[in-house]
């Protein structure tokens, strides 16, 4: 009686977010089953390390102790950037990627150009034309009003490494391990995961031809990220190039990705809208 009371006319998203505080602290099967039910998933175990926006040739990592959680990257470290700050309630900020940056180049932080210097160098990392198209539009909502608090949009994370539990793992299967890189990540409140892929014919196709064998491990990969609790979410390339796509142009593409950001946001209980005299991008 004295839980019903203290929860008594809050909205559903405030009594989700209630139990997935207690779903993470002490566990509980059939709260989590109702929380998926809602669409309320995040992924379980503390964050630990981040590994993204390689710029060079792959980079080699190995799990040096495996008892602490600890990475070690034995090649290639030079041409990737290393995250591996405490994780806020709050996810991992636009403002707290470019505080890391900041500290991590010696530049001031809440500075303008050192947000710019650290987008270039994001953008450095992006493998094909459609992906930059997304991260810039991604970028131009930076500039809007309380942008710096949006998520940050990571590109090509080679690992996102989190401890699972033991349950996953049986889950998983011996020798199994989710995609070595994701295109793009936000990591949200409340532990939640966002991954978003930008599909080039690549994904799909060998020599000009579609391959059953490609599309099937790739939606192989979707079910395991979606089990360890990532919502996924794909681009077809030519979506995203107004070349390939009738009727299309920059501006149109642009505000279709507002859009689809926008609902993302929503759904997520994240505040943002993109003022009226910044319609174009």
């Amino acid at each position: 009686m004295y839980v019903l009371r203290r929860i008594d006319g809050l909205a559903l998203p405030q009594v989700a977010a209630i139990a997935r505080r207690i779903v993470d602290e002490y566990g509980d099967d059939y709260l989590e089953t109702l929380l998926t039910r809602l669409g309320a998933r995040s992924v379980q175990g503390e964050f630990r390390n981040l590994i993204f926006a390689a710029n060079g040739p792959k980079p080699k990592i190995i799990l040096s102790d495996a008892v602490n959680n600890v990475l070690e990257i034995i090649k290639n470290e030079q041409h990737c950037l290393v995250y591996h700050q405490p994780l806020q309630p709050s996810g991992l900020t636009w403002r707290d990627l470019v505080a890391w940056w900041a500290e991590k180049t010696d530049r001031p932080a809440d500075d303008i150009e050192t947000a710019a210097s650290l987008f270039r160098r994001l953008s450095a990392s992006l493998a094909s034309p459609a992906e930059e198209r997304l991260f810039n539009a991604y970028g131009y909502l930076y500039r809007m009003s309380g942008g710096w608090d949006l998520p940050a949009l990571i590109p090509q994370v080679y690992l996102h490494y989190t401890p699972y539990t033991q349950k996953w793992i049986q889950q998983l299967g011996q020798g199994k391990a989710i995609r070595q890189r994701m295109d793009f990540l936000l990591l949200l409140p409340h532990q939640a995961r966002v991954v978003i892929e930008v599909d080039g014919a690549h994904h799909y196709s060998k020599d000009g031809r579609a391959n059953t064998h490609l599309y099937a491990e790739m939606v192989s990969e979707d079910r395991r990220l979606r089990l360890a609790g990532y919502d996924l979410y794909r681009f077809g390339g030519a979506e995203l190039t107004p070349e390939d796509r009738d009727g299309s142009d920059s501006a149109s593409i642009t505000t279709m990705l507002w859009d689809f950001f926008i609902s993302l946001f929503e759904r997520h209980e994240i505040p943002f809208s993109i003022p009226s005299q910044h319609s174009q991008p």
